[in-house]
């Protein structure tokens, strides 16, 4: 007989386990978005919140002497909501958490290192990519069990690209210079009616991570060495790569997260800039009838500048520091943490990039949708040095760069003033 009886916390919106008799229950604080019917099966849920609901779902049912309560939390203001329960003295005995973030945690001691203690509960750092092991890593410690690489795409409608003649042997064609980014865009509106370039501009900062990409194009970057860097010829130039599809009409800087997505689902946009993470989802959204998309490929970020390279991060688990001081929910806590790993694969499914070297060599992982047409992601990803203040930095750059294409800011004095900002946050 099952241990568990099913219920449904409505408030949260996700899937829980009343905990059995004398079971350690852990909490876990994650985002991605509410599954209130994710199950158990790990092979068959689909989407970001499915897939990881079904993995805890299944931890809680499968790990002898543990139970797992998700706490309901959400995106937009995740890392707030996390500080909170930490200020407070509550702070969840799992949480998901970026590599860009490791500096700030680890650095305040809020979470603990846990890297003699991975083999005890079955975890071989040395099966994870030098990658994985390197985000969670600060100052010779370990600070988390990595669950992902996750980087930004191009997905494409391959349908509308067709019609622009912007396809070749079967994959679409992608622009190599800011010039013939705009003279592709050009050349789809015609053809189509429609918008080249979707993306969310208008809230998340999926726009920072945009000219991030295209200033490390550049051999630039946005802080180097205490310094910041924002406001140069190579800044201006990412910025206006971008600002030129909205001053010609080919890109709405209005759109959010969920319009952007929704306008390349209904088949209004050709391109929509979004993670690897909506993989998985964006190939189950074409195989219905009801969508505009129904020609789907995927495509590693193209190279407008000089050299290859594209936002990334990576998603992993750590455990407050606190919690060393109860042993039985520490362990119990590096249970849940081996039993995500041991389901690298099965996270996979959603488009991310897997960590463990086991994994990546498996004809299993091989096998997923679209992984081969962005394969060379891997090799190209990028991302800043690390900072305790990074999401203060990103919180800043997200605001000017959005002064610039949502109220006319001029670029330079956008620029001027992001520069100025990040040094005075470098300098804290």
């Amino acid at each position: 007989m099952n241990k568990f009886i099913k219920a449904t916390v409505l408030g949260a919106c996700i899937a829980q386990t009343l905990p059995a008799a004398n079971a350690t229950e852990i909490s876990l604080a994650r985002f991605f978005g509410a599954c209130e019917d994710a199950g158990t099966n790990t092979k068959t849920s689909v989407g970001e919140a499915c897939i990881i609901q079904s993995i805890i779902n299944a931890g809680s049912e499968e790990i002898d002497g543990v139970t797992i309560k998700t706490l309901p939390t959400d995106w937009g203001n995740y890392y707030d909501q996390v500080k909170a329960s930490f200020a407070g003295g509550t702070p969840p005995d799992v949480f998901v958490m970026h590599r860009h973030r490791v500096a700030e945690f680890a650095s305040l001691g809020a979470v603990a290192e846990i890297g003699d203690d991975l083999a005890r509960v079955g975890i071989d750092k040395d099966d994870w990519s030098m990658n994985a092991l390197n985000a969670v890593s600060y100052q010779n410690g370990i600070y988390g069990v990595p669950m992902d690489f996750h980087a930004n795409l191009w997905h494409v409608n391959m349908d509308l690209m067709e019609k622009a003649g912007l396809v070749k042997d079967g994959k679409p064609v992608l622009p190599t210079s800011p010039e013939e980014l705009m003279a592709h865009a050009m050349q789809f509106k015609k053809a189509t009616g429609k918008e080249y370039l979707a993306a969310d501009f208008a809230q998340f900062p999926i726009g920072v991570r945009l000219v991030l990409a295209l200033m490390w194009q550049q051999g630039a970057n946005i802080f180097s060495d205490g310094k910041a860097t924002i406001n140069t010829p190579e800044g201006k130039a990412a910025v206006e790569a971008i600002t030129q599809l909205f001053d010609a009409g080919l890109a709405d800087p209005k759109l959010n997260y969920a319009d952007s997505q929704q306008a390349f689902l209904n088949g209004d946009a050709g391109v929509l800039v979004n993670g690897t993470w909506v993989v998985d989802f964006y190939t189950a959204e074409a195989a219905k009838d009801t969508t505009g998309l129904d020609s789907y490929q995927v495509a590693d970020f193209p190279t407008l500048f000089e050299q290859g390279a594209t936002w990334a991060d990576s998603h992993m688990w750590a455990i407050p520091a606190s919690l060393k001081s109860d042993q039985e929910k520490y362990e119990a806590a590096l249970q849940v943490l081996a039993f995500i790993n041991d389901h690298n694969i099965d996270w996979a499914r959603t488009g991310h990039m897997a960590v463990r070297k086991s994994v990546l060599d498996s004809q299993e992982y091989a096998d997923l949708p679209h992984r081969g047409e962005y394969s060379g992601t891997a090799a190209i990803a990028k991302d800043t040095p690390p900072s305790e203040r990074y999401g203060m930095i990103q919180d800043t750059l997200n605001r000017e760069l959005q002064a610039i294409w949502l109220t006319g800011k001029d670029v330079d004095a956008a620029l001027s003033a992001a520069d100025a900002d990040v040094q005075s946050i470098l300098d804290r």
